[in-house]
């Protein structure tokens, strides 16, 4: 049986997160391109070309399952064992209009629990990375989740994801929550909006109806930076969970 470490682990996901944000920035022209479009969700050429490479990588390196926002569940899950959680372009939208707010996110989760985290931001370098227990870094500098305890001192990040319910009382509701903080934002990727919570760039994060891939890394390096996170129905994979984090107990 092979024998992995995490921070092994941890090379091989930040190793396929650097060659699919390369391609992406060298192939834009083509992976800014719309292959489908239903409802308020969008897919482009980039989520296929990044994924192709994310999985090739991971695949070449470790024997665990993967879900993948796009190719769904690869090999057989056991729930107490290793699973690759991966989303080969957060923010897709953003990206294909040009916005530079979008993200690579690959994780490794073990009995329904995140392990460690990488976040690439390839339009600004930025590589985010944490394994829990042991640290979280933005490139080769050590991380940390913000001190601020106060909402009405914090910048929340937030979203409409594409199951959001944007009836009157579903808008109504998430205005109520919003109120209590200083400041919101709504970048457009939720992984880019934790890796900036664990670097202390803003202090909180919540999204209603948002899934696991979207979630994982980010979830992960927080979590390795210090702070706190709160994630619903863990146990089914592929089913939209209620996500929080912060550095202290700020949502």
């Amino acid at each position: 049986m092979i024998e992995y470490t995490l921070s092994s682990l941890l090379e091989v996901a930040k190793d396929a997160a650097i060659k699919a944000g390369s391609t992406l920035i060298e192939q834009q022209n083509l992976a800014r391109q719309v292959h489908q479009s239903e409802a308020r969700d969008v897919k482009i050429i980039g989520d296929i070309l990044s994924e192709n490479i994310i999985l090739e990588s991971l695949q070449l390196h470790s024997s665990f399952p993967i879900l993948s926002e796009e190719a769904g569940i690869i090999g057989k899950i056991n729930h107490k064992n290793y699973i690759w959680i991966v989303d080969p372009l957060d923010g897709s939208l953003n990206y294909s209009q040009g916005i530079p707010l979008c993200c690579i996110s690959i994780a490794l989760w073990k009995r329904n629990k995140p392990i460690l985290g990488v976040i690439f931001d390839f339009d600004r370098n930025e590589l985010f990375s944490g394994i829990i227990g042991e640290g979280a870094w933005l490139n080769k500098t050590a991380i940390k989740t913000s001190k601020t305890k106060k909402k009405n001192e914090a910048i929340l990040c937030t979203g409409f994801p594409i199951r959001t319910d944007f009836s009157d009382e579903g808008i109504t509701k998430f205005v109520n929550q919003m109120q209590e903080y200083k400041k919101v934002r709504l970048l457009g990727s939720a992984a880019l909006s934790l890796a900036y919570v664990a670097c202390g760039r803003v202090h909180a994060y919540m999204e209603d109806n948002i899934m696991l891939w979207d979630v994982g890394a980010g979830c992960a390096i927080v979590k390795a930076a210090g702070g706190k996170i709160q994630i619903d129905n863990c146990d089914n994979l592929t089913t939209p969970k209620i996500v929080s984090a912060s550095g202290n107990n700020l949502v």
